[in-house]
């Protein structure tokens, strides 16, 4: 069986891994797809479960080799794509391909496979609110917000680009918006 693409992309911030940790709950036979990262993992990240971690050169001999179905450099020397093995075991197990990927990632899987796939950005109610999320985490530098946010601003000009756009202002209504949108494409 070949399965369907799920891409959920966002800004970082904007609720997509908690959306797709939901999605990944709903009884969707649907199974995550871990992408690859030219990037040192964070503290509470695991190899191979969070990402599949690598290094520059690791990743850039698989775009050599077209082991990727696409990536792409979000910041210099900072890659991220998707490893083609891992869609086909997800499709080997019957399931359908679930995505959490930036919005260029989004887009390129879109344009890849736009038969097979439904794409989903999730939109932040406003960038001041994403900043005030992103400071939550306690993860960045506020440098390194003032970087995320200036690229946010770039990645919301392309949502007209998804087949659909959630505003996650309310957790609970966008997983609820997620779920009803992906159940309507797997099951037409």
């Amino acid at each position: 069986m070949k399965g369907k693409f799920i891409v959920i992309s966002a800004p970082s911030g904007a609720g997509k891994t908690t959306i797709v940790r939901r999605l990944m709950q709903a009884g969707l036979n649907l199974e995550f797809s871990v992408s690859a990262a030219s990037r040192v993992p964070r503290a509470n990240e695991v190899d191979g479960k969070d990402y599949h971690f690598m290094s520059i050169e690791e990743f850039r001999e698989k775009i050599r080799n077209g082991k990727l179905l696409e990536w792409q450099e979000v910041y210099k020397d900072n890659y991220y794509g998707t490893v083609k093995r891992e869609v086909e075991r997800i499709w080997n197990r019957g399931h359908h391909v679930l995505f959490d990927v930036d919005v260029q990632g989004g887009m390129n899987l879109k344009k890849l496979f736009p038969e097979i796939t439904l794409s989903i950005f999730i939109m932040p109610p406003s960038i001041d609110e994403l900043g005030n999320r992103l400071r939550l985490r306690s993860t960045e530098t506020e440098e390194n917000i003032a970087r995320r946010l200036e690229k946010a601003r770039i990645e919301i000009t392309f949502s007209d680009k998804f087949d659909r756009i959630i505003v996650n202002d309310d957790l609970d209504k966008s997983v609820a918006e997620a779920i009803q949108a992906v159940s309507q494409f797997l099951n037409p």
